[in-house]
């Protein structure tokens, strides 16, 4: 698809370098696609991998350029925007679409982002994480146009060394960077209210698969995550290695919950709040020979869920034990 042929009012003739640049990145293109990177060595890859990284700002910063210019196309099409057209013509969910619009508009405003990103140093993913720190600067009441623009600069240099997350939590913070005596009460205002919506989000879900698992699926604090996921590390890579040791290599993710279990299972009961019992009541519905045999089942309470005999052992380290005597129909004839 070509950019169009057609000479601009100003006689320089445009059209004809910009299909003339497309056609040689397309080609370009083709010719590394047409290649294995299975036969590159390493180097290369790497090579490639970093020089893409910067490519794909540079054809952001293109792109972005070309939408905040697009009213016309919008106008050709009778769309609000030009959102409109590429969901029509380009197939893009209308809100991804209007999206990359407010970025374009966003980058738009501030000159040391734009120039970030056709420098190759700022992803569109940093970009708009900036752009959104700078949008909140420019409304805060607060801060003066020196605050915005020391901002932007300040950020802009921070991705060249961090990850766009990395890069939101200190846009959230930049101000008290930039003046700790004038924003540092703002800024304990702002955690305050991030950890009470971190708290009225959070929540545990869990569902039985039928199959002996369960999954799980839970949100919390940034904090919390963090420090289980540190947890959950320091008692993976010991298993890692044993198993790399024998000659077997496990999923990393089965490695983590494999930890995580373990975090549950030796949990200190003692920690537990008076009312809350213990971490496991295991109801003894088998013989102490079979409950000592590698080989057996035990019930979980009355409602007859089912776990090995070695699972029992395990989880009756730290667990309240209920001998049931049970008579020849299983009626419960004596419990504990």
């Amino acid at each position: 698809m070509s950019l169009g042929r057609e000479i601009d009012p100003w006689g320089t003739g445009p059209g004809d370098l910009i299909d003339a640049a497309l056609t040689a990145i397309e080609t370009a293109l083709y010719d590394l696609l047409a290649t294995d990177p299975a036969y590159w060595r390493t180097g290369q890859k790497k090579d490639l991998l970093e020089r893409l990284e910067k490519l794909q700002a540079q054809q952001a910063a293109l792109k972005l350029r070309v939408l905040a210019t697009a009213g016309d196309v919008a106008e050709e099409t009778g769309a609000k925007d030009a959102s409109g057209w590429m969901r029509t013509e380009l197939l893009v969910d209308q809100a991804v679409a209007r999206s990359q619009i407010k970025l374009a508009a966003g980058v738009a405003k501030y000159e040391l982002v734009a120039a970030g990103l056709a420098d190759g140093v700022v992803s569109q993913d940093k970009a708009r994480v900036i752009t959104h720190a700078l949008d909140a600067i420019e409304n805060d009441p607060v801060a003066s146009g020196e605050d915005l623009i020391l901002a932007e600069k300040l950020l802009v240099d921070y991705a060249t060394r961090l990850t766009a997350n990395e890069l939101k939590i200190v846009g959230r913070r930049i101000l008290a960077e930039i003046d700790p005596e004038r924003f540092e009460a703002a800024e304990a205002e702002a955690l305050q209210r991030e950890e009470e919506h971190a708290q009225r989000r959070t929540f545990f879900q869990s569902r039985d698969n039928g199959d002996g698992t369960i999954d799980i699926h839970a949100r919390v604090s940034r904090a919390v995550g963090m420090r289980l996921r540190t947890l959950l590390d320091s008692l993976a890579q010991p298993r890692k290695l044993s198993a790399e040791n024998r000659g077997r290599k496990a999923p990393y993710d089965r490695l983590l919950g494999q930890a995580f279990a373990r975090v549950v299972e030796t949990y200190d009961v003692d920690q537990l709040p008076r009312h809350g019992g213990h971490g496991t009541t295991v109801f003894i519905t088998m013989s102490v020979k079979d409950l000592r045999k590698d080989l057996g089942t035990a019930a979980l309470g009355f409602d007859g869920e089912k776990i090995t005999a070695a699972e029992a052992r395990r989880m009756a380290c730290n667990a309240d034990l209920v001998p049931v005597v049970l008579g020849t129909d299983s009626e419960i004839l004596d419990l504990g």
